[in-house]
């Protein structure tokens, strides 16, 4: 039970890691949290800095999960392994750790991103072809909408139905409790773009603008 204990702290404190934030002040002078949408995430710095800074952040939140899932949940201690649930749940649980260590962050007051990067982190690390599917999504929506939040949302929504496809077509089993879980976080994910939702409502929400015409610009 300890170990279970410290893979979840640590989980918790690594997808705490304020990626945005950090970045935002040592490469900018300036806290994410005041520009733009004021959300600590990496669609925010993607808007505000441009993409080569927003992709940076966006790599190492996706990181956190991967790290949480496939390394920091196979902590021992004494090398036995006296975890009292099924196995196969223990990288689910360290990343489910790792996600709400992003959303809200112990080092930034508990407000952290929204939990997309990470989130991909994890299923990418349980289960890769369908974070490819959402990833692939994600990246037809932002190229041809322009508005990482309809994205975001979409390929959220999207993690749960590529499961029961793999599921029920390819004949690849997928635990009851991760396909739940990943019911849950397409419902989590939409709730945290919630802001977002209101300014797509009123017609506020903003698109940005294609790298293309960015270099015209110049």
């Amino acid at each position: 039970m300890l170990s279970l204990f410290l893979i979840l702290i640590i989980s918790y404190l690594v997808g705490s890691f304020p990626t945005s934030i950090v970045v935002s002040r040592m490469v900018y002078g300036v806290d994410i949290r005041t520009q733009g949408s004021k959300n600590a995430g990496g669609t925010n710095v993607f808007r505000t800095f441009g993409w080569k800074p927003g992709t940076f952040v966006m790599a190492v939140d996706i990181l956190k999960g991967v790290i949480a899932t496939l390394f920091i949940s196979q902590i021992r201690i004494g090398g036995s392994s006296p975890i009292p649930i099924d196995a196969e749940l223990v990288p689910f649980l360290a990343g489910i750790a790792a996600i709400l260590g992003h959303i809200w962050t112990i080092f930034a007051g508990f407000k952290g991103g929204k939990g997309v990067g990470t989130a991909a982190g994890v299923f990418a690390a349980l289960f890769p072809i369908p974070t490819i599917v959402c990833f692939l999504v994600w990246g037809v929506i932002v190229i041809f909408v322009r508005i990482v939040s309809v994205a975001s949302m979409v390929a959220a929504i999207c993690l749960p139905i590529s499961l029961l496809v793999m599921e029920k077509c390819f004949d690849h089993p997928v635990h009851d409790v991760l396909f739940y879980f990943s019911v849950l976080l397409a419902i989590l994910i939409v709730f945290t773009h919630r802001t977002n939702i209101k300014r797509l409502l009123n017609g506020s929400e903003n698109r940005f603008k294609p790298i293309w015409n960015r270099k015209k610009e110049k």
